[in-house]
């Protein structure tokens, strides 16, 4: 069982930075491939970038590409997110997932674990 608790979510204007923190209970964090998730109001929740376990491969949503950063930090337990140049369509809840296999992460179906949530407001 892994539990995730998501922070530093907030409120920025357009073109400002935050940066999300995920930490995850559990000895085996360095296994799992560690992702964020998003969901606007109204829409449905979508992938937004993968970090593998051990290499540290990463893939990103086109539309976030060049501007978020994930990293983790196996011996903290613990995944980042780092979003520059941010924009109102950024705005949603988001979600730290869990899941066993990078190549299945970025589809909902593929995360064991989720977070709680934390809210990202971007304002214009």
């Amino acid at each position: 069982q892994v539990q995730l608790v998501e922070s530093g979510g907030g409120l920025v204007q357009t073109g400002g930075s935050l940066r999300l923190s995920c930490a995850a209970s559990g000895r085996t964090f360095s296994t799992y491939a560690m992702g964020w998730f998003r969901q606007a109001p109204g829409k449905e929740r979508e992938f937004v970038t993968v970090i593998s376990g051990i290499s540290g491969s990463t893939a990103y949503a086109d539309v976030v590409k060049g501007r978020f950063t994930i990293s983790r930090d196996n011996a903290k337990n613990t995944v980042y997110l780092q979003m520059n140049s941010l924009k109102p369509e950024d705005t949603a809840v988001y979600y730290c997932a869990a899941g066993k296999y990078i190549l299945t992460m970025s589809k909902i179906g593929g995360v064991d674990y989720w977070g709680q949530g934390t809210q990202v407001t971007v304002s214009s």
